[in-house]
Order: structure tokens, then sequence, then C-alpha cells
């Protein structure tokens, strides 16, 4: 099973939280900005829910565990992970998930189950040639791009199917 399927799949969450947040701490030493405790805490929520989460859901995660839920802060914590590649933003569901490939640069493609809201990060190589070619024709230069696929996960889909 790869990494940026686990979402569909059972699995141990402990492991896929310590691994994010060393892939975390490794990413932001070498580009020397701090994990503080706060966008720690909000990495680990998104690593373990493996669901596409708002902020309002993360702050009230942070209040079931007696942690300081200020908005503000919230805010600004899933700003530092999205912005330095930790975290996606999915656009469809205004919320937010933890990335499989920490600060790799890549172009996610989502697979989000309209039932539970599981989100998973598709990994596979897309082909942005005719994107980039349209682009560069009319003098645009593209610097951020997902693609975001509505469904049923495997555990949503009707035993039909």
């Amino acid at each position: 099973m790869t990494a940026d399927m686990k979402a569909f799949q059972a699995h141990e969450h402990a492991g896929c939280v310590a691994r994010g947040v060393m892939a975390a701490e490794e990413l932001c030493t070498a580009r020397s900005v701090r994990l503080t405790t706060a966008r720690r805490r909000v990495l680990e929520i998104l690593l373990a829910e493996h669901k596409a989460l708002g902020a309002y859901e993360v702050l009230a995660k942070l209040s079931e565990h007696g942690e300081s839920a200020h908005p503000p802060a919230a805010y600004r914590a899933l700003d530092f992970l999205v912005e330095h590649g930790l975290a996606h933003r999915v656009e469809r569901l205004n919320a937010f998930i933890a990335c499989c490939e920490p600060g790799d640069g890549h172009r996610p493609v989502f697979l989000i189950c309209r039932d539970c809201r599981s989100v998973a990060e598709a990994m596979d190589a897309r082909d942005d040639s005719a994107l980039q070619g349209t682009a560069e024709r009319v003098g645009f230069r593209i610097e951020q791009s997902s693609v975001e696929l509505e469904g049923l996960c495997p555990s949503c889909l009707p035993e039909s199917a």
C-alpha cells in the first residue's frame, strides 16, 4: 500500500503521525524555520485524521485536548503548514489535509469521498504539459495547481458497486 492511499485503508495511525512530524522537523530545520508547538500540534491533528478538516474542526480538536484554541493561532499554524508544503488546502471542502510528501513541490490530486470526507492524496505523476502549454501561449505562469476528484471511497461504496 502506498503512503498516499492510506486514507482508504485500515492501518496504524500512530506511525503516520510519527513519520509526518519527523519529516516536518527535517524540512523546517533545512529551511531554518520553526515548527512551533502550536504548528506541530495542528500538523499532528491533520496527520491523525486522514480526512480534510476545517479550521474550526482543528480548533475543536485542540480544545478537546485542553489546549489553547484561539482562531488566529490555528489559522496562522495552518497557513504556515500550507506555505511550507506540510499541508494542503482542499478547496472543495474549504478544509486542510496533511501532505503525504512534505515539501516536495508536487501538484496534488485529491480523491475526496463525498460521504465520509476521507481524502487521499494521489501521487500519480500527472502530465501537465497541455496545461503548461496553454498557459505559456497566453503568457501565464502556473505557480500552483491541484485537482480534486469527488466520489465514494471503498468503505462508502454500495455493496453492488
